[in-house]
């Protein structure tokens, strides 16, 4: 796994090779940033965002992001292995200034002021039997942690149903594989 672009080009990016977690792929990674890029239905530029990455397991889409110019990005992981992984990449990167990891469970999150600052873009990438996530889009939306112009960036099961009922407006959905890319913008 590498960095697509940016100041990080083609550096390595330390994973997690078991079968409990599923990292975004090189070029479904490159496909969501193509799309931030030059979809005239997304209206954020990457550089100096301020990126929130739930469930960021090793945090490869914060790297890509920092890599292409975001100010800052807030990691929220729960899980030691990727955890540690996570921390690994931040300093191989030496990112420590542009980032920051909460280390409990994405709830608590919210719990803490300092972390609710508004942001740009937000990606969720959580485990595909996780139907919870939708009560954590619940969460952002009613603490507004979002800027008016930001992203929401949901990673799912291509066959997965979701209702986001009056809190996310859908811009579109693209496949990959076994990987469903869910683009909105909270209402």
């Amino acid at each position: 796994m590498r960095i697509i672009s940016g100041t990080f080009k083609g550096r390595i990016i330390s994973f997690l090779d078991n079968k409990i977690t599923r990292p975004l792929r090189d070029s479904v990674r490159e496909n969501i940033f193509n799309l931030i890029t030059h979809s005239k239905n997304i209206n954020i530029n990457l550089e100096n965002t301020n990126v929130l990455d739930l469930y960021s397991g090793v945090g490869s889409f914060g790297l890509e992001c920092i890599s292409r110019g975001a100010k800052n990005i807030q990691f929220v992981e729960k899980n030691l292995e990727p955890l540690n992984i996570l921390k690994k990449n931040i300093n191989n990167f030496s990112i420590q200034d542009k980032s920051i990891i909460f280390e409990r469970d994405i709830r608590y999150f919210f719990d803490q002021s300092e972390n609710l600052k508004p942001f740009d873009l937000i990606f969720l990438d959580p485990p595909y039997a996780d139907k919870d996530y939708i009560q954590i889009l619940d969460l952002i939306y009613k603490n507004k942690i979002f800027k008016k112009e930001h992203l929401v960036i949901i990673h799912r099961e291509k066959n997965s149903e979701e209702n986001f009922g009056k809190i996310l407006k859908v811009l579109f959905i693209k496949n990959y594989g076994r990987s469903k890319i869910i683009f909105g913008t909270f209402i």
